[in-house]
């Protein structure tokens, strides 16, 4: 028989072990979470597409998926608890911090991302698509045309996204009540050391399903802004992207110095009556996800318009 309880499982089998980790991911994907939130509202808007918004939680989530899987084979085999300390979150926020602002960075300076493409460009040049030093070619690879449509403009290029996966694994190395359910009472109860990682890949699968329809709601409300022209979401969808990676990378290098400086900081919390994991205690992370997500997602869209306009790209009145 099938127990699911996902406020606090005990003594789960198997059956019930899969089913709760894939249900708990869900949930943890559509609650206010700091390592999920931020990364994935950022990239979508700046995809100004339901589909790139879909790809960009399908991307975040894939990293953390993998990442959750790798901790819970470890939490089997006794060895995730170095994971589970103060130290260890402190360092993660600092680390998602930093990624997600030197991301912000290049992207507003490069308009692309730090990137190598050795294989590809060889793969090009072997199979006659493009000659050797072809600068189509290195176009192509700096994200500057597309080679589906070379006469792109680079104003409606999305923001790449490709990095959202490494910020997803760098984010899974976060804890908090839903990585203990899976560390020490799912995990564990796995029946062979062969299974031990199942538990925490099903809670990624379980965050995944739940980002990916986030990730197109995001994207999908951006382009509905009947206002300004492709290239003026474009424009407001870029600049989100830019000052919600950049701040709100700020926002979680702070947190995590103050948590590494003043460990206590993590028991702060305001108790809810909810009874749902990430919404009964609000602690810090809720928090980060408020400031990154809806004060600098509010100020970067003000400002996004606000560039649009100054450029000209309102649509025309008939």
């Amino acid at each position: 028989m099938v127990t699911i309880n996902l406020w606090n499982p005990q003594e789960v089998d198997f059956v019930s072990a899969l089913v709760t980790a894939y249900l708990l991911g869900i949930l943890h994907g559509v609650t206010p979470d700091e390592h999920t939130w931020p990364i994935t509202f950022s990239y979508s808007v700046g995809s100004f597409s339901s589909k790139g918004g879909a790809k960009t939680g399908l991307t975040f989530s894939s990293g953390f998926t993998l990442q959750r899987a790798i901790l819970s084979e470890l939490a089997y085999l006794a060895l995730a608890g170095i994971f589970m300390t103060t130290f260890a979150f402190g360092v993660t926020y600092v680390l998602v911090g930093i990624a997600m602002f030197g991301a912000g960075i290049y992207i507003a300076r490069k308009g692309g991302y730090l990137h190598w493409h050795y294989l590809e460009r060889k793969l090009g040049e072997l199979s006659g698509i493009h000659g050797k030093g072809s600068q189509v070619q290195e176009e192509e690879l700096q994200h500057k045309i597309n080679p589906a449509y070379v006469n792109e403009q680079d104003l409606t290029k999305p923001v790449p996204i490709k990095l959202a996966f490494l910020h997803g694994f760098i984010a899974g190395f976060g804890f908090g009540a839903f990585a203990l359910i899976i560390y020490t009472v799912l995990a564990p109860s796995m029946p062979s050391p062969l299974l031990g990682w199942l538990p925490g890949a099903l809670f990624g699968l379980g965050t995944l399903t739940a980002q990916v329809m986030f990730g197109t709601i995001f994207s999908t409300w951006l382009t509905r802004m009947k206002n300004l022209t492709l290239e003026g979401i474009a424009v407001v969808g870029k600049t989100i992207t830019r000052i919600v990676l950049e701040y709100g990378g700020i926002a979680f290098i702070i947190a995590g110095i103050a948590i590494l400086l003043y460990p206590p900081l993590l028991d702060y919390n305001f108790v809810t009556p909810i009874k749902v994991h990430n919404l009964h205690s609000l602690g810090i992370g809720f928090f980060l996800v408020i400031i990154t997500v809806i004060i600098f997602g509010i100020y970067g869209y003000k400002q996004g318009v606000n560039k649009a306009k100054e450029m000209g790209l309102e649509k025309k009145e008939n």
